[in-house]
């Protein structure tokens, strides 16, 4: 039987990375929208495990997560440390001066901004989550968009990167 891991985010979204090198391909991914829905699967018996990120180096302690641990009466059994790679990705063929908008996560526009602010042309969108607008693009082969994600989410949803490590921080 294999364990079931629960997790914010989608197949690309870095929980999901942190998933498959702790508890390898054979554990079961529960996607959810929400780190309380992690919590809260946890809490329930859903899923044996959970990967929620409680520290970045930029901003700190994510202090709502700490909160979820305590209301749900959750423990921290290990940790990972993950370097995050943020991946300007498009349709493949794409040229990044004809990109008119780039989507992701607030924080993942805000670990690229001096990235970003090199290329005024591309109008910033908040988004729920970096996968997610990965797989949006490629649902909806939408042309002009893209989207700042893991280079694992290109390769899942098709994508072409256009520009790599554009973090800011190369040490997040």
């Amino acid at each position: 039987m294999s364990l079931k891991i629960a997790i914010q985010g989608i197949p690309g979204s870095f929980h999901h990375q942190v998933a498959l090198k702790a508890y390898g391909d054979e554990a079961e991914i529960l996607p959810f929208n929400t780190f309380e829905a992690v919590a809260k699967s946890i809490s329930q018996g859903e899923a044996d495990f959970g990967v929620m990120a409680i520290e970045n180096s930029i901003a700190g302690a994510i202090l709502p997560n700490y909160d979820l641990l305590d209301r749900y009466e959750l423990f921290i059994s290990d940790e990972f440390y993950l370097p995050i790679a943020h991946q300007l990705m498009a349709l493949p063929g794409q040229q990044i001066d004809k990109i008119k908008e780039v989507r992701s996560h607030p924080m993942a526009l805000l670990q690229c901004k001096t990235f970003l602010a090199q290329h005024p042309n591309m109008k910033q969108v908040d988004d729920i989550d970096t996968a997610t607008v990965a797989k949006r693009i490629s649902q909806e082969q939408s042309e002009g968009l893209a989207a700042i994600a893991s280079e694992i989410a290109a390769e899942i949803y098709g994508l072409e990167i256009l520009a790599r490590d554009i973090q800011t921080v190369k040490s997040n």
